[in-house]
Protein backbone atom coordinates (compact mmCIF):
# COMPACT_ATOMS: atom_id res chain seq x y z
CA UNK A 1 0.00 0.00 0.00
CA UNK A 2 2.47 2.75 -0.85
CA UNK A 3 1.66 6.04 -0.04
CA UNK A 4 2.55 9.36 -2.04
CA UNK A 5 4.54 11.72 0.21
CA UNK A 6 4.85 15.25 -0.41
CA UNK A 7 7.76 17.97 0.40
CA UNK A 8 6.23 18.65 3.73
CA UNK A 9 5.80 15.29 5.21
CA UNK A 10 9.38 14.48 4.25
CA UNK A 11 10.31 17.97 6.35
CA UNK A 12 8.07 16.83 9.26
CA UNK A 13 9.80 13.72 9.56
CA UNK A 14 13.43 14.63 8.77
CA UNK A 15 12.58 17.08 11.69
CA UNK A 16 11.69 14.27 14.01
CA UNK A 17 15.09 12.62 13.38
CA UNK A 18 17.42 15.75 13.83
CA UNK A 19 14.89 16.55 16.97
CA UNK A 20 15.57 13.01 18.51
CA UNK A 21 19.33 12.91 17.58
CA UNK A 22 20.02 16.40 19.00
CA UNK A 23 18.48 15.49 22.26
CA UNK A 24 20.71 12.62 22.71
CA UNK A 25 23.64 15.08 21.05
CA UNK A 26 23.38 17.75 23.91
CA UNK A 27 23.62 15.07 26.95
CA UNK A 28 26.45 14.19 25.34
CA UNK A 29 28.97 15.83 27.48
CA UNK A 30 26.81 15.03 30.66
CA UNK A 31 27.63 11.41 31.21
CA UNK A 32 30.74 11.12 33.21
CA UNK A 33 29.91 7.79 34.93
CA UNK A 34 27.86 4.42 34.49
CA UNK A 35 25.28 5.69 36.58
CA UNK A 36 24.60 8.88 34.55
CA UNK A 37 24.64 6.58 31.91
CA UNK A 38 23.00 4.04 33.00
CA UNK A 39 20.38 5.46 35.52
CA UNK A 40 20.16 9.20 35.02
CA UNK A 41 21.12 9.88 38.27
CA UNK A 42 17.66 10.10 39.48
CA UNK A 43 16.79 13.59 39.00
CA UNK A 44 14.01 13.29 37.60
CA UNK A 45 9.68 15.00 38.85
CA UNK A 46 7.41 12.21 38.64
CA UNK A 47 5.59 14.65 35.63
CA UNK A 48 8.70 13.50 33.04
CA UNK A 49 9.11 10.16 34.16
CA UNK A 50 5.42 9.42 34.31
CA UNK A 51 5.35 10.73 30.47
CA UNK A 52 8.39 8.44 29.65
CA UNK A 53 6.58 5.44 31.69
CA UNK A 54 3.59 5.84 29.19
CA UNK A 55 5.58 6.80 26.21
CA UNK A 56 7.63 3.61 26.86
CA UNK A 57 4.56 1.30 26.85
CA UNK A 58 3.89 2.85 23.50
CA UNK A 59 5.75 0.51 21.47
CA UNK A 60 4.90 -1.00 17.96
CA UNK A 61 2.29 -3.49 19.28
CA UNK A 62 0.73 -0.73 21.55
CA UNK A 63 -0.38 1.52 18.73
CA UNK A 64 -0.75 -0.73 15.40
CA UNK A 65 -1.18 -3.87 17.46
CA UNK A 66 -3.69 -2.64 19.56
CA UNK A 67 -5.58 -0.69 16.34
CA UNK A 68 -5.75 -4.27 14.52
CA UNK A 69 -7.34 -5.56 18.42
CA UNK A 70 -9.73 -2.93 18.29
CA UNK A 71 -10.90 -4.04 14.60
CA UNK A 72 -10.92 -7.59 15.59
CA UNK A 73 -12.25 -7.15 19.15
CA UNK A 74 -14.43 -4.23 19.48
CA UNK A 75 -14.42 -2.83 22.73
CA UNK A 76 -13.18 -5.51 24.48
CA UNK A 77 -9.62 -3.84 23.77
CA UNK A 78 -10.29 -1.81 26.04
CA UNK A 79 -9.58 -4.28 28.84
CA UNK A 80 -5.88 -4.10 28.01
CA UNK A 81 -5.90 -0.44 29.28
CA UNK A 82 -8.24 -0.88 32.11
CA UNK A 83 -8.45 -4.01 34.44
CA UNK A 84 -5.42 -5.18 32.65
CA UNK A 85 -3.24 -2.17 33.34
CA UNK A 86 -4.94 0.26 36.41
CA UNK A 87 -5.22 -2.03 39.12
CA UNK A 88 -0.94 -3.09 38.63
CA UNK A 89 -0.05 0.35 38.03
CA UNK A 90 -1.97 1.29 41.00
CA UNK A 91 -0.30 -1.38 42.84
CA UNK A 92 3.09 -0.71 41.91
CA UNK A 93 3.06 2.74 42.64
CA UNK A 94 2.03 2.21 46.08
CA UNK A 95 3.37 -0.88 47.07
CA UNK A 96 6.19 -2.52 44.85
CA UNK A 97 8.12 0.86 43.56
CA UNK A 98 8.76 1.20 47.87
CA UNK A 99 10.93 -2.10 47.78
CA UNK A 100 12.72 -1.45 44.45
CA UNK A 101 13.48 2.33 45.20
CA UNK A 102 14.49 2.15 49.03
CA UNK A 103 16.87 -0.85 48.30
CA UNK A 104 18.53 1.56 46.08
CA UNK A 105 18.89 -0.92 43.25
CA UNK A 106 19.70 -0.77 39.64
CA UNK A 107 17.57 -2.86 38.22
CA UNK A 108 14.59 -4.99 39.00
CA UNK A 109 16.82 -8.62 38.49
CA UNK A 110 18.87 -7.20 42.01
CA UNK A 111 15.83 -7.25 43.84
CA UNK A 112 15.50 -10.88 43.36
CA UNK A 113 19.49 -11.16 44.20
CA UNK A 114 18.81 -9.45 47.55
CA UNK A 115 15.27 -11.25 48.53
CA UNK A 116 16.26 -15.12 47.08
CA UNK A 117 19.97 -15.79 45.59
CA UNK A 118 22.28 -16.09 42.58
CA UNK A 119 20.56 -18.55 41.01
CA UNK A 120 17.08 -16.41 40.76
CA UNK A 121 18.90 -13.44 39.92
CA UNK A 122 20.48 -14.54 36.97
CA UNK A 123 17.73 -16.26 35.59
CA UNK A 124 15.98 -13.23 35.61
CA UNK A 125 18.59 -10.95 34.04
CA UNK A 126 18.95 -13.57 31.39
CA UNK A 127 15.63 -13.41 30.54
CA UNK A 128 14.96 -10.23 30.61
CA UNK A 129 17.80 -9.48 28.59
CA UNK A 130 16.57 -12.00 25.96
CA UNK A 131 13.28 -9.96 26.58
CA UNK A 132 14.74 -6.77 25.58
CA UNK A 133 16.35 -7.58 22.30
CA UNK A 134 13.39 -9.83 20.83
CA UNK A 135 11.04 -6.91 21.73
CA UNK A 136 13.19 -3.77 20.45
CA UNK A 137 13.33 -6.01 17.61
CA UNK A 138 9.59 -5.96 17.01
CA UNK A 139 9.88 -2.67 17.30
CA UNK A 140 12.57 -2.43 14.44
CA UNK A 141 10.34 -4.73 12.33
CA UNK A 142 7.52 -2.56 12.29
CA UNK A 143 9.66 0.76 11.68
CA UNK A 144 11.10 -1.07 8.69
CA UNK A 145 7.70 -2.52 7.45
CA UNK A 146 5.91 1.45 7.25
CA UNK A 147 9.17 2.53 5.45
CA UNK A 148 8.77 -0.59 3.20
CA UNK A 149 5.08 -0.75 2.44
CA UNK A 150 4.19 3.41 2.72
CA UNK A 151 7.57 4.33 0.78
CA UNK A 152 8.69 1.35 -0.89
CA UNK A 153 12.02 1.23 1.15
CA UNK A 154 13.75 -2.08 1.71
CA UNK A 155 13.48 -4.15 4.56
CA UNK A 156 17.28 -4.07 5.52
CA UNK A 157 17.60 -0.67 4.76
CA UNK A 158 14.82 0.62 6.95
CA UNK A 159 15.98 -1.97 9.31
CA UNK A 160 19.04 0.15 9.31
CA UNK A 161 18.07 3.65 9.69
CA UNK A 162 16.27 2.63 12.97
CA UNK A 163 19.03 1.37 14.38
CA UNK A 164 21.44 3.72 13.67
CA UNK A 165 19.32 7.00 15.36
CA UNK A 166 18.48 4.63 18.05
CA UNK A 167 22.33 4.11 18.78
CA UNK A 168 23.29 7.67 18.38
CA UNK A 169 20.77 8.92 21.29
CA UNK A 170 20.86 6.60 23.40
CA UNK A 171 25.04 6.50 22.62
CA UNK A 172 25.23 10.00 23.65
CA UNK A 173 22.83 10.48 26.25
CA UNK A 174 22.36 7.09 27.72
CA UNK A 175 18.91 6.84 30.13
CA UNK A 176 18.10 11.34 30.23
CA UNK A 177 18.20 11.67 26.61
CA UNK A 178 16.02 8.33 25.94
CA UNK A 179 13.28 9.98 28.58
CA UNK A 180 13.50 13.38 27.30
CA UNK A 181 13.08 11.90 23.81
CA UNK A 182 10.24 9.86 25.54
CA UNK A 183 7.98 13.19 26.25
CA UNK A 184 8.59 14.25 22.84
CA UNK A 185 7.90 11.18 21.23
CA UNK A 186 4.28 11.13 23.24
CA UNK A 187 2.94 14.34 22.29
CA UNK A 188 4.04 13.38 18.93
CA UNK A 189 1.72 10.12 19.15
CA UNK A 190 -1.34 12.06 20.50
CA UNK A 191 -0.65 15.09 17.66
CA UNK A 192 -0.73 12.87 15.02
CA UNK A 193 -3.19 10.13 15.53
CA UNK A 194 -5.88 11.24 17.73
CA UNK A 195 -7.33 13.60 15.27
CA UNK A 196 -8.32 10.06 13.39
CA UNK A 197 -10.64 9.66 15.79
CA UNK A 198 -12.90 12.98 15.42
CA UNK A 199 -12.34 12.36 11.46
CA UNK A 200 -13.40 8.75 11.09
CA UNK A 201 -16.46 9.73 13.98
CA UNK A 202 -17.75 12.70 11.65
CA UNK A 203 -17.34 10.23 8.76
CA UNK A 204 -19.54 7.77 9.96
CA UNK A 205 -22.06 10.28 11.36
CA UNK A 206 -20.91 9.75 15.00
CA UNK A 207 -20.28 7.64 18.13
CA UNK A 208 -23.70 6.13 18.16
CA UNK A 209 -23.90 5.65 14.76
CA UNK A 210 -20.32 3.58 14.80
CA UNK A 211 -22.04 1.31 17.17
CA UNK A 212 -25.23 0.56 14.64
CA UNK A 213 -22.79 -0.40 12.03
CA UNK A 214 -20.51 -3.09 14.36
CA UNK A 215 -21.59 -6.68 16.14
CA UNK A 216 -23.54 -6.12 19.35
CA UNK A 217 -20.30 -8.40 20.63
CA UNK A 218 -18.23 -5.17 19.45
CA UNK A 219 -19.98 -2.22 21.55
CA UNK A 220 -19.43 -3.60 25.20
CA UNK A 221 -16.34 -4.07 27.17
CA UNK A 222 -17.97 -6.54 29.81
CA UNK A 223 -21.13 -7.02 28.30
CA UNK A 224 -21.80 -10.35 26.56
CA UNK A 225 -18.40 -11.84 27.20
CA UNK A 226 -18.19 -15.57 26.69
CA UNK A 227 -21.63 -15.89 25.02
CA UNK A 228 -22.05 -16.31 21.20
CA UNK A 229 -20.89 -13.90 19.28
CA UNK A 230 -17.99 -12.84 21.97
CA UNK A 231 -15.22 -11.87 19.64
CA UNK A 232 -12.62 -12.76 22.15
CA UNK A 233 -14.28 -15.75 23.71
CA UNK A 234 -13.43 -15.66 27.02
CA UNK A 235 -16.02 -15.10 30.11
CA UNK A 236 -15.66 -12.58 32.26
CA UNK A 237 -13.65 -14.05 35.12
CA UNK A 238 -10.44 -15.18 32.65
CA UNK A 239 -10.00 -11.96 31.96
CA UNK A 240 -10.34 -10.70 35.73
CA UNK A 241 -7.96 -13.76 36.81
CA UNK A 242 -5.45 -14.06 33.69
CA UNK A 243 -4.91 -10.47 32.47
CA UNK A 244 -6.10 -8.38 36.01
CA UNK A 245 -4.12 -10.51 38.51
CA UNK A 246 -1.59 -12.96 36.49
CA UNK A 247 -0.16 -11.25 32.99
CA UNK A 248 -0.64 -7.77 34.02
CA UNK A 249 0.79 -7.21 37.19
CA UNK A 250 3.50 -9.11 35.94
CA UNK A 251 4.16 -6.91 32.86
CA UNK A 252 3.76 -3.22 35.30
CA UNK A 253 5.18 -4.39 38.19
CA UNK A 254 8.19 -6.33 37.01
CA UNK A 255 9.16 -5.46 33.56
CA UNK A 256 12.55 -3.25 34.30
CA UNK A 257 11.94 -1.24 30.81
CA UNK A 258 8.88 0.46 33.05
CA UNK A 259 10.00 0.44 36.34
CA UNK A 260 13.28 2.25 35.46
CA UNK A 261 11.84 5.48 34.36
CA UNK A 262 10.45 5.16 37.80
CA UNK A 263 13.54 4.64 39.52
CA UNK A 264 14.92 7.95 37.68
CA UNK A 265 12.55 9.75 40.03
CA UNK A 266 14.36 12.19 42.09
CA UNK A 267 13.01 11.01 45.44
CA UNK A 268 10.88 7.81 46.57
CA UNK A 269 7.20 9.93 46.82
CA UNK A 270 8.24 11.12 42.75
CA UNK A 271 9.07 7.64 41.81
CA UNK A 272 5.70 5.62 43.59
CA UNK A 273 3.46 9.07 41.98
CA UNK A 274 5.31 7.78 38.38
CA UNK A 275 3.56 5.29 37.31
CA UNK A 276 0.25 6.98 38.70
CA UNK A 277 0.77 9.46 36.59
CA UNK A 278 1.40 7.35 33.67
CA UNK A 279 -2.46 5.85 34.28
CA UNK A 280 -4.29 8.40 33.42
CA UNK A 281 -3.31 8.89 29.64
CA UNK A 282 -3.67 4.97 29.66
CA UNK A 283 -6.96 4.98 30.67
CA UNK A 284 -7.63 7.21 28.31
CA UNK A 285 -5.69 5.61 25.02
CA UNK A 286 -8.97 3.53 24.39
CA UNK A 287 -9.75 6.71 22.30
CA UNK A 288 -7.28 6.74 20.08
CA UNK A 289 -6.78 2.59 19.81
CA UNK A 290 -9.78 1.03 20.00
CA UNK A 291 -12.28 3.35 18.73
CA UNK A 292 -9.74 4.19 15.60
CA UNK A 293 -9.69 0.55 15.26
CA UNK A 294 -13.90 0.07 15.08
CA UNK A 295 -13.59 2.86 12.68
CA UNK A 296 -11.94 1.38 10.12
CA UNK A 297 -13.50 -2.34 10.77
CA UNK A 298 -16.80 0.27 9.72
CA UNK A 299 -15.24 1.97 7.09
CA UNK A 300 -13.53 -0.19 5.22
CA UNK A 301 -14.48 -4.27 6.34
CA UNK A 302 -13.42 -5.63 3.30
CA UNK A 303 -9.74 -4.93 3.56
CA UNK A 304 -9.66 -4.83 7.43
CA UNK A 305 -11.51 -7.57 7.85
CA UNK A 306 -8.96 -9.66 5.70
CA UNK A 307 -6.10 -8.34 7.72
CA UNK A 308 -6.80 -6.46 11.08
CA UNK A 309 -3.09 -4.86 10.80
CA UNK A 310 -4.33 -2.37 8.21
CA UNK A 311 -6.41 -0.88 10.32
CA UNK A 312 -4.40 2.15 11.12
CA UNK A 313 -2.94 2.36 7.63
CA UNK A 314 -6.31 2.74 5.75
CA UNK A 315 -7.42 5.09 8.24
CA UNK A 316 -4.54 7.17 7.45
CA UNK A 317 -4.64 7.02 4.12
CA UNK A 318 -8.24 8.03 3.87
CA UNK A 319 -8.52 10.92 5.94
CA UNK A 320 -4.71 12.35 6.39
CA UNK A 321 -3.21 14.50 3.46
CA UNK A 322 -0.28 16.78 2.68
CA UNK A 323 1.28 17.57 5.89
CA UNK A 324 -1.23 15.38 8.24
CA UNK A 325 -0.10 12.68 6.59
CA UNK A 326 3.66 13.49 7.46
CA UNK A 327 2.87 13.96 11.13
CA UNK A 328 0.89 10.65 10.90
CA UNK A 329 3.71 8.67 9.70
CA UNK A 330 6.14 10.57 12.13
CA UNK A 331 4.02 9.42 15.06
CA UNK A 332 4.08 5.94 13.82
CA UNK A 333 7.71 6.31 13.74
CA UNK A 334 7.89 7.98 17.06
CA UNK A 335 5.88 5.07 18.58
CA UNK A 336 7.91 2.55 17.18
CA UNK A 337 11.50 4.18 18.18
CA UNK A 338 9.96 5.19 21.99
CA UNK A 339 10.05 1.37 21.98
CA UNK A 340 13.39 0.76 20.53
CA UNK A 341 14.75 2.84 22.91
CA UNK A 342 13.25 1.91 25.98
CA UNK A 343 14.43 -1.70 25.41
CA UNK A 344 17.76 -0.91 23.94
CA UNK A 345 18.57 1.50 27.56
CA UNK A 346 16.57 -1.60 30.22
CA UNK A 347 19.05 -3.98 28.22
CA UNK A 348 22.32 -2.14 28.30
CA UNK A 349 21.83 -1.77 32.30
CA UNK A 350 20.97 -5.18 32.65
CA UNK A 351 23.79 -6.70 30.68
CA UNK A 352 26.30 -3.73 32.63
CA UNK A 353 24.93 -4.53 36.53
CA UNK A 354 23.43 -7.61 36.44
CA UNK A 355 25.23 -9.86 34.28
CA UNK A 356 28.66 -8.28 33.52
CA UNK A 357 29.27 -6.49 37.09
CA UNK A 358 28.18 -9.50 39.15
CA UNK A 359 29.30 -12.70 37.46
CA UNK A 360 32.07 -11.87 34.90
CA UNK A 361 34.04 -8.87 36.06
CA UNK A 362 34.51 -7.88 39.29
CA UNK A 363 35.33 -4.24 41.19
CA UNK A 364 36.86 -2.42 38.09
CA UNK A 365 36.89 1.21 38.30
CA UNK A 366 33.20 2.74 37.43
CA UNK A 367 34.67 4.19 34.26
CA UNK A 368 35.20 0.55 33.43
CA UNK A 369 31.72 -0.39 33.32
CA UNK A 370 30.68 3.03 32.02
CA UNK A 371 32.44 2.07 28.64
CA UNK A 372 31.10 -1.39 28.96
CA UNK A 373 27.17 0.28 28.80
CA UNK A 374 28.20 2.36 26.26
CA UNK A 375 29.25 -1.17 24.25
CA UNK A 376 26.65 -3.26 25.24
CA UNK A 377 24.54 0.05 23.92
CA UNK A 378 26.01 -1.24 20.49
CA UNK A 379 25.68 -4.69 21.19
CA UNK A 380 21.98 -4.82 21.88
CA UNK A 381 20.81 -2.67 19.70
CA UNK A 382 22.76 -4.92 16.56
CA UNK A 383 21.27 -7.76 18.49
CA UNK A 384 17.73 -6.06 17.93
CA UNK A 385 17.97 -5.34 14.57
CA UNK A 386 19.30 -9.56 14.21
CA UNK A 387 16.24 -10.46 15.93
CA UNK A 388 13.74 -8.11 13.95
CA UNK A 389 13.84 -10.72 11.25
CA UNK A 390 12.82 -13.36 13.17
CA UNK A 391 9.38 -11.98 13.02
CA UNK A 392 9.68 -12.07 9.31
CA UNK A 393 8.93 -16.00 10.04
CA UNK A 394 5.39 -14.89 11.86
CA UNK A 395 2.10 -14.03 9.79
CA UNK A 396 1.25 -11.82 12.78
CA UNK A 397 3.04 -9.57 14.77
CA UNK A 398 0.84 -9.86 17.98
CA UNK A 399 1.20 -13.62 17.95
CA UNK A 400 4.36 -12.91 18.48
CA UNK A 401 4.30 -10.11 20.98
CA UNK A 402 1.91 -12.20 23.28
CA UNK A 403 4.54 -15.31 22.96
CA UNK A 404 7.46 -13.37 24.33
CA UNK A 405 5.88 -11.60 26.75
CA UNK A 406 3.82 -14.74 27.68
CA UNK A 407 7.08 -16.41 28.28
CA UNK A 408 9.35 -14.12 29.84
CA UNK A 409 6.93 -11.72 32.23
CA UNK A 410 4.14 -13.39 33.13
CA UNK A 411 5.94 -16.34 34.95
CA UNK A 412 7.93 -14.57 37.44
CA UNK A 413 5.09 -12.17 38.91
CA UNK A 414 3.98 -14.43 41.64
CA UNK A 415 7.55 -15.23 42.94
CA UNK A 416 8.08 -11.47 43.40
CA UNK A 417 5.04 -11.08 44.88
CA UNK A 418 5.24 -13.83 47.59
CA UNK A 419 9.00 -12.44 47.97
CA UNK A 420 8.14 -9.45 48.75
CA UNK A 421 4.57 -10.06 51.41
CA UNK A 422 6.09 -13.08 53.30
CA UNK A 423 9.30 -14.14 54.78
CA UNK A 424 9.05 -18.04 54.28
CA UNK A 425 9.69 -18.47 50.77
CA UNK A 426 13.83 -19.64 50.53
CA UNK A 427 15.97 -19.37 47.81
CA UNK A 428 15.56 -22.55 46.21
CA UNK A 429 11.33 -21.98 46.55
CA UNK A 430 11.79 -18.55 44.80
CA UNK A 431 14.73 -19.93 41.94
CA UNK A 432 11.97 -23.32 41.46
CA UNK A 433 8.79 -21.13 41.33
CA UNK A 434 10.55 -18.99 38.75
CA UNK A 435 11.14 -22.09 36.61
CA UNK A 436 7.69 -24.12 37.28
CA UNK A 437 6.61 -20.54 36.10
CA UNK A 438 8.41 -20.90 32.78
CA UNK A 439 7.28 -24.20 32.09
CA UNK A 440 3.54 -23.73 33.28
CA UNK A 441 3.33 -21.02 30.74
CA UNK A 442 5.20 -22.60 27.82
CA UNK A 443 3.80 -26.03 28.04
CA UNK A 444 -0.09 -24.18 27.73
CA UNK A 445 1.40 -22.25 24.97
CA UNK A 446 2.71 -26.16 22.87
CA UNK A 447 -0.58 -27.69 24.04
CA UNK A 448 -2.92 -24.67 22.47
CA UNK A 449 -0.45 -24.21 19.35
CA UNK A 450 -0.30 -28.24 18.84
CA UNK A 451 -4.04 -28.80 18.49
CA UNK A 452 -4.00 -30.35 21.86
CA UNK A 453 -6.16 -27.21 23.63
CA UNK A 454 -8.65 -25.57 21.53
CA UNK A 455 -9.51 -21.87 22.21
CA UNK A 456 -11.58 -19.29 20.77
CA UNK A 457 -8.70 -16.96 20.00
CA UNK A 458 -4.71 -16.01 20.35
CA UNK A 459 -5.57 -13.80 23.02
CA UNK A 460 -7.68 -15.81 24.97
CA UNK A 461 -4.78 -18.81 24.31
CA UNK A 462 -2.18 -15.59 26.00
CA UNK A 463 -4.82 -15.02 28.73
CA UNK A 464 -4.64 -18.47 29.77
CA UNK A 465 -0.77 -19.21 29.58
CA UNK A 466 -0.63 -16.51 32.26
CA UNK A 467 -3.20 -18.31 34.25
CA UNK A 468 -1.08 -21.46 34.54
CA UNK A 469 2.19 -19.68 35.03
CA UNK A 470 0.74 -18.07 37.92
CA UNK A 471 -0.75 -21.18 39.10
CA UNK A 472 2.14 -23.42 38.57
CA UNK A 473 4.72 -21.10 40.16
CA UNK A 474 2.32 -20.20 43.20
CA UNK A 475 1.93 -24.20 44.00
CA UNK A 476 6.13 -24.51 43.89
CA UNK A 477 6.99 -21.43 46.13
CA UNK A 478 4.05 -22.48 48.42
CA UNK A 479 4.87 -26.23 48.75
CA UNK A 480 9.27 -25.67 48.80
CA UNK A 481 8.67 -22.79 51.15
CA UNK A 482 7.79 -25.14 53.89
CA UNK A 483 10.18 -28.25 52.56
CA UNK A 484 13.10 -25.87 53.08
CA UNK A 485 15.16 -23.94 55.47
CA UNK A 486 13.39 -20.29 55.71
CA UNK A 487 15.79 -17.93 55.17
CA UNK A 488 17.21 -15.59 58.19
CA UNK A 489 14.62 -12.93 59.38
CA UNK A 490 17.54 -10.34 59.83
CA UNK A 491 18.80 -10.90 56.02
CA UNK A 492 15.55 -9.56 54.60
CA UNK A 493 15.22 -6.22 56.84
CA UNK A 494 13.69 -3.74 53.84
CA UNK A 495 13.14 -6.70 51.41
CA UNK A 496 9.91 -7.70 52.67
CA UNK A 497 6.73 -6.30 53.89
CA UNK A 498 6.20 -5.04 57.61
CA UNK A 499 4.33 -2.48 59.37
CA UNK A 500 6.63 -0.22 59.42
CA UNK A 501 6.83 0.17 55.57
CA UNK A 502 3.38 1.69 55.72
CA UNK A 503 4.98 4.94 57.85
CA UNK A 504 3.64 7.75 55.98
CA UNK A 505 5.52 10.53 57.72
CA UNK A 506 7.22 12.19 55.53
CA UNK A 507 3.96 12.45 52.74
CA UNK A 508 2.46 14.05 56.20
CA UNK A 509 5.09 16.68 55.36
CA UNK A 510 3.25 18.08 52.28
CA UNK A 511 -0.18 18.99 51.21
CA UNK A 512 -2.64 16.05 50.97
CA UNK A 513 -2.61 16.90 46.92
CA UNK A 514 0.31 16.19 46.20
CA UNK A 515 0.37 12.48 47.65
CA UNK A 516 0.84 9.46 46.33
CA UNK A 517 -1.97 8.28 47.89
CA UNK A 518 -4.29 10.86 46.22
CA UNK A 519 -2.84 10.42 43.09
CA UNK A 520 -3.97 6.47 43.42
CA UNK A 521 -7.82 7.45 44.03
CA UNK A 522 -8.09 9.55 41.58
CA UNK A 523 -6.92 7.07 39.47
CA UNK A 524 -8.94 4.66 40.87
CA UNK A 525 -11.97 6.53 40.76
CA UNK A 526 -11.48 6.97 36.56
CA UNK A 527 -11.04 3.50 36.50
CA UNK A 528 -14.80 2.79 37.74
CA UNK A 529 -16.47 5.15 36.40
CA UNK A 530 -15.00 4.12 32.96
CA UNK A 531 -16.02 0.69 33.74
CA UNK A 532 -19.41 1.50 34.68
CA UNK A 533 -19.99 4.15 31.79
CA UNK A 534 -18.85 1.72 28.94
CA UNK A 535 -19.78 -1.81 30.43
Amino acid sequence: MHVHLGAIDFTIIILYFLVVLSVGFAFKGKMKTSSDFLLSRRNFSHWVTGIAFMSANLGALEVMGMVANGAKYGMRTNHWYWIGAIPAMVFLGMFMVRFYYANQIRSVPEYLRLRFDQRAHLLSALSFAVLTVLMAGIDMFAFAVIFQTMLNWPFFVSVCLAGVVVLLFVFWGGLSSSIYNECIQFVLIVLGFLPLTFLGLHAVGGWHALLAKLPSGYVHTWRGMGAAGDPLGVPWWVMVVGEGLCAAPAYWCTDFLLVQRAMAARDLSSARKTPLVAAVPKMLFPAVVTVQGMLALAIAPAVVGRNYNLALPVLMSTFYGPGMLGLGITALLASFMSGMAGNVTAFNTVFTYDIYQTYLVKQKPDRHYFIVGKIATVGGTLLACASSFIVLRFNNLMDYMTMVAGLFISPFFIVFLLGMLWKRPSATAGFLGMIAGLAGTATEYILYRSGVLHLASTMAATLWAAVWGLCSGFVVVIVLSFLSKPPNPDRLNGLVFSRQDTNTSRDAEVPWFRRPVFYAAVVLVMFTVLNIFFF
